[in-house]
């Protein structure tokens, strides 16, 4: 039998191991892979959240939805003085007497008393308060950084008037000019409260602007200032009976804040013509200078001018001058809902009745200029062209445009009749035009 000394022994019976050598190009992959993975993972997870997160959000929490602004068409309003003109007349018809009798009467009963006025101007004096419930200083506040690199801080103030409530958030009517551009826009109440607000939306064309303030932000612990504000009715600034009818302007008419003017309106200015717009101007009693601003107010707790300073004229420069609420009410409910306003690019004027009979110029909107690369221009349209009807409908003259274009939509097609002078007369064409949004 084989004999094995001790150390082959211990050779035979010990194994030794050796390790795996390390491939570094497939521990490279693996790595890779699983951070590649890793990666892909956390994207898929992240477009998950931001998908379905609105939707359970929304599920759980259901925000109300703000309610569309709608202000009604105006309707020829009577007076109530032409109301009761018929009835009075007809009551005091068989009790007239010869006026040497009544005059004298009529004239004692109707003279003014110091107590007389102490009572007319405390009556106005609680309509104005109750006028100030519904306006609003709004203040745009502009940050800049200087040479040395140190913030400089501007602001520009204008007045609001509060026009809507949506059930979301309370809509402050303005100009737009003051907030362009701004970092922060500051609200002060007719207590001296104040809150932040966002810009809604603005025309450039008008010049106006819708800011905002969410309804949860006019709430503290201890009152809610919805309920202690009011919202401006808007009234009628096309009627026959507009001129003469006395008026209440606020905001700073004489240049100063905060100020308060009775007046009259005294006569109506030629309709300013803007893109696609055509506004009527009326001229007041109320002397007023180049920074004036603010809203005119009839004695019904109406709404019917906006101050603007865009007439000059050498006999009323320093009387104040408004845009009539009526052709504007149309886009102040376009900004309420943040509707985008449609564009055409032409620029009209009305046919006056001498031209229509003498040279038989047809009524519509007379074409005086087209903007450049408008749709207008781009299909054709040229200066001279009358409008007479958008999409069917009948246009009688530059208001009418305006109005009926109103209607429509950015991306809308419309079928625009117009009437072109030609050697033989005028004669109708027509164009497909599909309009875009304001630039």
């Amino acid at each position: 039998m084989p004999q094995f000394d001790q150390n082959e022994e211990k050779a035979f019976i010990i194994e030794k191991i050796k390790e795996r050598p390390v491939n570094k190009k497939k521990l490279a992959q693996r790595t890779m892979l699983t951070a590649a993975m890793a990666v892909m993972f956390g994207l898929i997870a992240c477009l998950t959240f931001l998908l379905l997160e609105p939707i359970i959000s929304k599920m759980l929490y259901p925000q109300e939805q703000p309610q569309i602004v709608v202000f009604p068409e105006d309707k020829d309003e009577m007076a109530p003085e032409d109301m009761l003109s018929d009835s009075k007349d007809e009551q005091n018809k068989d009790s007239l007497t010869s006026d040497e009798e009544e005059l004298p009467g009529a004239l004692a009963e109707n003279l003014f008393t110091m107590e007389s006025y102490q009572q007319m101007y405390a009556s106005m004096n609680e309509y104005v308060e109750e006028l100030r419930r519904s306006m609003v200083s709004v203040t745009g506040i502009h940050s800049d950084v200087d040479w040395f690199n140190e913030v400089q801080t501007s602001k520009y103030q204008t007045y609001g008037v509060i026009i809507a409530n949506n059930s979301v958030e309370l809509l402050i009517l303005t100009k737009y000019e003051p907030l362009e551009g701004a970092d922060r826009i500051s609200l002060t109440f007719f207590n001296d409260e104040q809150k932040t607000a966002q810009l809604k939306s603005y025309d450039k064309v008008s010049g106006l602007a819708i800011v905002a303030v969410k309804l949860e932000d006019m709430k503290t612990e201890d009152s809610d200032l919805t309920e202690q504000v009011a919202i401006a009715r808007l009234g009628v600034s096309s009627t026959k009976s507009f001129v003469g009818s006395p008026v209440v302007a606020l905001g700073t008419s004489s240049g100063l804040g905060d100020s308060v003017h009775y007046g009259m309106i005294t006569a109506q200015h030629t309709q300013q013509t803007l893109t696609d717009r055509a506004y009527s101007f009326w001229i007041t009693n109320i002397t007023g200078n180049d920074s004036s601003d603010g809203m005119l107010f009839n004695l019904r707790g109406q709404l019917i001018g906006i101050i603007t300073n865009s007439i000059s004229g050498s006999d009323y420069e320093n009387m104040i001058t408004v845009y009539g609420i009526s052709e504007l009410k149309k886009t102040i409910e376009k900004l309420s809902n943040q509707e985008p306003i449609a564009y055409l690019g032409i620029h009209t004027k009305n046919v006056t009745r001498e031209a229509h009979v003498e040279m038989n110029v047809p009524y519509g909107a007379f074409i005086k200029r087209v903007e450049m690369s408008s749709p207008a221009m781009i299909e054709g349209m040229q200066v001279g062209d009358i409008v007479t009807a958008i999409d069917g409908s009948e246009v009688r003259d530059q208001s009418d445009y305006s109005s009926k274009l109103l209607r429509f939509a950015p991306g809308q097609a419309v079928e625009i009749m117009i009437m072109r002078q030609s050697q033989s007369g005028y004669k109708e064409i027509k164009f497909n035009i599909t309009l875009t949004e304001v630039p």
